[in-house]
C-alpha cells in the first residue's frame, strides 16, 4: 500500500494504556499475547509491538515511520529522530516517571559529588555516564538487569539509577533518594524521513492531535440543564467552563438551556448550588476528546 504508516506501539507497561488512549481517540488497536502484529481498524496504519527500550533505535533505522517511547530511553539512545510531542500518560498515574539517583538511607551520600570513584548499577546506562562525565564526577556505571534495589541492600553497589513514580518502593526498602537526573514521559517519535512525507507527516499530525484531544478530555465531563431565564447570569457565574458555557433559548419559554465543560470532581460540589438556583433536568455525560 503506498499510503501507509508503520506505527510502533510499546510493549510491556505501557501496551494496555496506549490501546486504551487511541481506543479513546478513535482507533480500535487490538494486540494478542501470540503476535508482535497488532491489528488496526484503520486500513492505513499497520502497527508492530517494540519494546520501548528499542523504538527510538528501530525509527531512526527507517523501519517504522511513528512510535511512542519514553523520552528516557529516546536520550538514552541518543536516537536522531524527531519528537513530536509528549503525552502525560503510564500505567501507574499521570505523573511523569523520574530517573533518581538513590543510595543507601544510612548512605553518608548527600549529593552526586559525593560519588566520586564509586560504583552505580542502572538500566539507563549509557544517559548515567552522560550525566556525570558532564559534571566530571568519575564514576563506573555497570548495567543492571533488574532488582536494582536490592543491589544497594547486598552492598553490590554503591548507588543505583532508578525510575519511580511515586518513590514508594524505594522508601519499601528502606532506600533515599539523593537528586532527580531526569523526568520522562511518553512521547510520539518519528523517522526523519517519514516526516519529511507530506502524506505521513499529515498522517502523524491527525493522529497525535487525537492523542492529545483524548487526555485532555480524561476527568473532564460535559453537564447541561435547563433553567429559568432570570437565573442565567448567576448560573453562568458558578458553572466552569473551558471559554464560556452555551446557553440558548428554549422554544417559546423564558427557560434556557445551558450546558458547559467541567472538570468530574466539581460536579458534586455544583450540582446542589444548580438546584438551589432553579436548573432542572441536569444531565452529566462523558467526554472522549476534547479538540
Amino acid at each position: 500500500m503506498s499510503n501507509e504508516l508503520r506505527l510502533g506501539i510499546p510493549k510491556g507497561s505501557l501496551e494496555d494504556a496506549t490501546v486504551e488512549l487511541f481506543c479513546k481517540a478513535g482507533w480500535k488497536i487490538k494486540t494478542s499475547s501470540r503476535s508482535y502484529f497488532p491489528t488496526c481498524d484503520d486500513d492505513e496504519i499497520s502497527c508492530s509491538l517494540v519494546r520501548p527500550q528499542e523504538m527510538a533505535k528501530v525509527l531512526e533505522r527507517g523501519k517504522l515511520d511513528v512510535g511512542i517511547a519514553g523520552r528516557d530511553w529516546v536520550r538514552e539512545n541518543n536516537s536522531d529522530v524527531v519528537e513530536v510531542g509528549e503525552m502525560v500518560y503510564s500505567k501507574v498515574s499521570r505523573r511523569p516517571a523520574r530517573w533518581v539517583l538513590v543510595v543507601a538511607q544510612d548512605s553518608p551520600v548527600q549529593k552526586p559529588e559525593d560519588l566520586a570513584g564509586a560504583s552505580i548499577s542502572t538500566e539507563l546506562v549509557e544517559f548515567t555516564k552522560r550525566y556525570f562525565a558532564e559534571r566530571n564526577i568519575d564514576v563506573n556505571v555497570e548495567f543492571s538487569w533488574g532488582a536494582t534495589e536490592a543491589k544497594i541492600l547486598k552492598g553490590l553497589c554503591d548507588a543505583i539509577v532508578e525510575v519511580t513514580e511515586t518513590g514508594s518502593t524505594i522508601k519499601a526498602n528502606n532506600l533515599r533518594i539523593v537528586c532527580e537526573l531526569m523526568e520522562s514521559v511518553p512521547v510520539l517519535i518519528a523517522n526523519k524521513e517519514s516526516w519529511e512525507n507530506p502524506w505521513k507527516r499529515a498522517k502523524i499530525e491527525q493522529i497525535y492531535t487525537l492523542l492529545q484531544s483524548a487526555l485532555r478530555a480524561e476527568g473532564m465531563v460535559g453537564l447541561k440543564m435547563n433553567a429559568p431565564g432570570s437565573q442565567v447570569e448567576a448560573i453562568t457565574r458558578i458553572l466552569p467552563s473551558l471559554n464560556r458555557p452555551t446557553v440558548a433559548h428554549l422554544y417559546q419559554s423564558d427557560w434556557v438551556s445551558i450546558e458547559s465543560i467541567l472538570p468530574e470532581r466539581d460536579v458534586r460540589r455544583i450540582v446542589p448550588e444548580l438546584m438551589n438556583l432553579g436548573a432542572e433536568g441536569i444531565v452529566e455525560y462523558p467526554l472522549n476528546k476534547i479538540i
